[in-house]
């Protein structure tokens, strides 16, 4: 099945009203419009607004990084999905490694958010992977069958179509470390397999993307792989002419 690549940009916390960024990849963007790829770029909440109006009729779609279970309440700090959607996001990341080791997010409130955020209709980018010493220690594949099963909202009707896996090797994370080609097929595959078993043939529709230190110089080979519909993207997702590079390597349809 052709799955449209998915070329989405983390911005983490980085970003300022008074950066130029948003701006230059719009400019960017409207150089072609008719690509084969589908772009998201997902700031901070602080500039979730001020993108969306600048990057509206460009193309690309707007994302958050996190929210919460519930549609409103007393949760201090926290956005819930609908607010998300106030703002025009389409896109929510959730289970990011560094909301489960900063926060202590597990699996089991990363599926309530998951669900939540389904049914506000939004579309998640569910994250998984393994640290260092989990991969050392041979436990790649055990690591991550057990965060998608436990992460996964399978019960939701929409979650072939408005989910999206992504596998983020922590260990690869900012460090300028990449698995091979080899490996990063291998865990594509197998996460592959394993929603074939939790949905059947709806698996074959859920684009997986690879985050890990993906750049300019290894995207191509990387976004060729089988079982990698596109890429979750950090730090060159900063660097507008590096976030369209990586996006123009993506495969044809």
């Amino acid at each position: 099945m052709a799955r449209r690549p998915l070329i989405a940009g983390n911005w983490k916390m980085n970003g300022l009203l008074a950066d130029s960024l948003a701006d230059t990849l719009a400019t960017l963007m409207r150089k072609k419009q008719d690509w084969p790829f589908e772009m998201v770029v997902c700031p901070p909440f602080t500039l979730l607004h001020y993108l969306g109006k600048t990057i509206a009729g460009s193309g690309i779609a707007l994302g958050a990084q996190d929210c919460h279970i519930k549609e409103s309440g007393a949760h201090t700090g926290d956005i819930s999905p609908l607010m998300l959607k106030d703002v025009g996001c389409t896109y929510v990341i959730l289970g990011h490694s560094e909301r489960r080791m900063d926060h202590g997010e597990g699996d089991s409130l990363i599926m309530a958010k998951a669900k939540a955020a389904l049914a506000a209709g939004l579309k998640v980018i569910l994250c998984i992977g393994e640290t260092e010493a989990e991969r050392d220690s041979g436990k790649t594949l055990e690591v991550n069958q057990t965060q998608l099963k436990g992460s996964m909202p399978v019960e939701v009707e929409a979650a072939d179509t408005d989910l999206v896996i992504a596998y983020e090797p922590v260990w690869a994370i900012g460090t300028g470390r990449t698995p091979t080609d080899r490996e990063i097929q291998e865990v594509h595959a197998f996460i592959r397999k394993e929603l074939i078993a939790l949905i059947g043939t709806a698996a074959d529709s859920v684009r997986l993307l690879y985050g890990g230190s993906m750049k300019p110089g290894n995207a191509g080979g990387i976004l060729a792989l089988p079982d990698v519909d596109g890429g979750l993207i950090g730090g060159a997702s900063l660097k507008a002419e590096d976030f369209w590079a990586i996006a123009q390597q993506s495969p044809a349809l």
